[in-house]
């Protein structure tokens, strides 16, 4: 394949063969979108995508294991690098559910390694649905309005925010859904907005695409 040297390009920090979706729905939007959890040249890339996966190691936020499950402490230290040099570079970072704990983390916030009300919010053979309210002015709230539906599949949270980080989203229960970073381009969400979108979208759910556009709109941005 023959790629335009126009065609902006996102590196997605995780594990081939398990982003397909993410690089489906970028390409979609006209954007490339490479899988690799090397620091890579940052030249090469217009912003960065954290994707979700697994639990994370305690370690990273000061905690002994405590409701943590399965998590793979190598795959947790290499995308803490990569997004440390999206983020040393002030590029364009969208986190999507262990992505956005990761960006928190990253900043000195913590997490929940199980939350309370877990049973609402995690994977019960498919995606969970609940409702939500984005905090007024902020860029979700922007997209989808003040109160919308989400897709879940998570029974860890974000707990006391990191340096620069606002949360901007909430379940009803309370859990944090969205969070951006108040001087930096760097964003995230809860839930997956990869699965709500193109093929599979849902009409119990927002459109995912929105958000994934206005992400796509960001890197294409002349900085």
């Amino acid at each position: 394949m023959t790629v335009r040297p126009d065609l902006k390009k996102v590196l997605i920090a995780g594990e081939q063969g398990k982003t397909v979706n993410y690089e489906r729905a970028m390409g979609h939007l006209g954007i490339l979108a490479e899988t690799s959890l090397h620091v890579p040249d940052i030249g090469d890339y217009d912003g960065l995508i954290l994707p979700g996966g697994g639990d994370i190691d305690p370690k990273l936020f000061g905690q002994l294991p405590g409701g943590t499950r399965f998590f793979d402490p190598e795959l947790d230290r290499l995308q803490l690098a990569v997004l440390d040099a999206f983020v040393m570079d002030r590029k364009p970072v969208l986190g999507i559910c262990k992505g956005m704990q990761m960006i928190n983390i990253y900043f000195g916030g913590d997490i929940c390694q199980h939350l309370s009300v877990s049973f609402g919010h995690e994977h019960r053979g498919v995606d969970q649905i609940h409702g939500s309210r984005a905090v007024k002015g902020s860029f979700l709230e922007r997209l989808y309005g003040e109160s919308f539906p989400v897709n879940s599949a998570h029974h860890q949270g974000v707990e006391c925010p990191g340096r620069g980080i606002e949360y901007v989203q909430f379940a009803p229960d309370g859990v944090v859904e969205g969070l951006r970073h108040r001087y930096l381009p760097v964003t995230g969400v809860q839930w997956h907005p990869e699965r709500l979108c193109f093929e599979q979208g849902r009409k119990d759910a927002v459109n995912g695409a929105v958000l994934l556009g206005d992400f796509a709109e960001l890197v294409t941005r002349e900085l």
